[in-house]
């Protein structure tokens, strides 16, 4: 996030923080106040969101305790505190704080998908693909496909191919130009023995977005599964000189390609 944008921030909190007008009943002024609070929580919150985004977490941890001093029923704080204790394998503190978000609203989608996701990579695949459904259920979800992409791959965890393509097909279905998803399911088709698939897929996607050390990396493999060495050398390239320190980098190196 750029300074100014910090700044400009800053200042609305400062704001919000002004003296609220007196009101005789009381009413007014209190439903005010509740709102102030609420919308700086909101604000810190965002921060935090842009400080996790850096993995700045105690810069990020800062901000969520302002928004929680704030107003302690905002939700996507708890979020927030989810996601950082996640990073930091925190797994009590990121699972409840998880849990605290969703009782505050259950139909948090971003928070549902979140959730899912901490309890996949923890080898709870059973309740983190209930989260994913929940996610999807809600009509209002405005990113479904995300849930759907997460839910293939937590499924593919599992075991469950077959639900794994069935939930990334779907996901494409709604959102034909993700790029995410498309690399995903080009990922899942490879480790299935699909190459051509995975290499159709894989064109798609560096159609519409700018290549990752996951791409390159899968390029590089369903090249080289292929037979074409000019191209798996072209990926080979752009994956040494756009990520050097990259893990994908370092297992081609060691040649760890399977």
């Amino acid at each position: 996030m750029k300074k100014g944008l910090i700044v400009l921030i800053a200042a609305a909190l400062l704001a919000g923080c002004a003296a609220q007008p007196m009101d005789g009943g009381g009413g007014v002024a209190a439903s005010e106040a509740d709102s102030a609070s609420r919308e700086r929580a909101k604000a810190f919150t965002d921060l935090a969101g842009a400080y996790y985004s850096r993995t700045q977490y105690k810069v990020a941890l800062d901000e969520l305790r302002k928004a929680i001093t704030s107003d302690s029923h905002y939700g996507p704080a708890y979020n927030i505190y989810g996601l950082i204790y996640m990073d930091l394998a925190e797994d009590k503190l990121a699972d409840d704080n998880f849990r605290r978000a969703i009782d505050l609203d259950r139909n948090d989608s971003d928070a549902r998908n979140n959730y899912g996701w901490f309890l996949c990579t923890r080898g709870r695949y059973d309740e983190g693909l209930a989260q994913f459904s929940a996610a999807i259920r809600n009509p209002l979800y405005t990113q479904p496909e995300l849930a759907m992409t997460n839910a293939g791959l937590c499924a593919e965890k599992k075991g469950d191919i077959a639900l794994a393509e069935a939930n990334l097909t779907k996901a494409l279905k709604l959102q034909p130009d993700s790029a995410n998803t498309l690399l995903k399911l080009a990922g899942l088709n490879f480790r299935q023995g699909r190459t051509i698939e995975a290499q159709r897929l894989l064109g798609r996607h560096d159609e519409l977005a700018p290549p990752t050390a996951e791409s390159l990396w899968l390029g590089v493999r369903v090249e080289r599964k292929l037979g074409d060495r000019a191209q798996e050398a072209a990926y080979a390239l752009q994956l040494r000189k756009r990520f050097p320190d990259s893990n994908e980098t370092q297992r081609m190196l060691a040649g760890q390609f399977e």
